[in-house]
């Protein structure tokens, strides 16, 4: 059962352009309905896919939307996979840097330690006063 030439299977082309570290995984996120192809969803990692092709599926916090610009022959250094697509949706730095610079009213410091009760009091109070 060979493919076209002009087309990959889904979960391949995933793996072959590094999104995801085994092709099991990607195979998953395809079983379970989260990805789409031109805006259809996908029931199987069977799908293919093939150049043009904007895939849109989420990867850690983000969702990203890939353009296929080439259907690759084998998974290669990283350098290589990039030139397997386009991305269309470019990381929104500016709202993880003002993310990042804002601390959760009540979080500690890595390695302070447990809250002591005066401190547990305090953050009570804080979380329980109207603002």
């Amino acid at each position: 059962m060979t493919e076209p030439a002009n087309t990959l299977r889904l979960d391949r082309w995933l793996w072959y352009a590094r999104f995801f570290k085994s092709r099991s995984l990607a195979a998953k996120l395809c079983a379970g309905n989260r990805v789409r192809i031109n805006r259809r969803i996908v029931t199987k990692a069977s799908a293919t896919v093939k150049v043009d092709d904007v895939l849109t599926f989420p990867l850690g916090p983000h969702i990203r939307v890939i353009k296929v610009l080439d259907l690759g022959t084998r998974r290669g250094p990283a350098a290589e996979a990039a030139t397997l697509y386009e991305d269309l949706a470019p990381p929104v730095r500016a709202l993880r840097d003002a993310s990042a610079n804002v601390q959760e009213s009540g979080s500690r410091d890595a390695g302070a330690g447990r809250p002591t009760k005066r401190e547990r009091r305090k953050l009570d109070r804080l979380r329980d006063s109207p603002a």
